[in-house]
C-alpha cells in the first residue's frame, strides 16, 4: 500500500468516546485496521518493545497527522500485546469481520477503556 493512500485512509479515522475503541466509518478502514492487526501481532510475537512497536508501525501507516489513526493504531498495539497469541491471522480477521459485521465498532475485539 502506498504511503499516500495508507495516510489518506489513516487520516479517515476520527477519535470517539474515550470509553470506546475509534470506529472505522469504511470497509477500506476495516482493511486497514486488519493490516494494522496483522503488523502488531507480528511485533508483539517477535518480542520488540511496546514503544519501539508503536514506532514502527507509526512509519508504517504514517499516521503523525491523524489522532483518530494514532488512537485506532494504539487500541490495535494494545490488544496485540495483551493477547500476544500464535495467531496473527486469527486477530487480524476476527478484527476485521467485527468491524464488518458491526459498523465498524471494534470494541468486540479491542475492548473498551476504562
Amino acid at each position: 500500500m502506498s504511503k499516500l493512500l495508507a495516510l489518506a485512509l489513516a487520516a479517515c479515522f476520527f477519535a470517539t468516546s474515550s470509553f470506546a475503541a475509534p470506529r472505522a466509518e469504511s470497509a477500506q478502514e476495516c482493511g486497514i485496521a486488519a493490516d494494522m492487526a496483522v503488523v502488531a501481532q507480528s511485533l508483539a510475537q517477535e518480542q520488540i518493545q511496546a514503544p519501539q512497536a508503536g514506532a514502527i508501525m507509526a512509519r508504517i501507516y504514517d499516521v503523525s497527522e491523524s489522532e483518530r489513526g494514532r488512537a485506532l493504531m494504539k487500541e490495535i498495539l494494545d490488544a496485540a500485546y495483551l493477547r500476544n497469541t500464535n495467531s496473527t491471522q486469527n486477530f487480524a480477521e476476527e478484527l476485521f469481520t467485527a468491524c464488518m459485521q458491526s459498523d465498524g465498532n471494534m470494541d468486540a475485539i479491542l475492548g473498551r477503556r476504562l
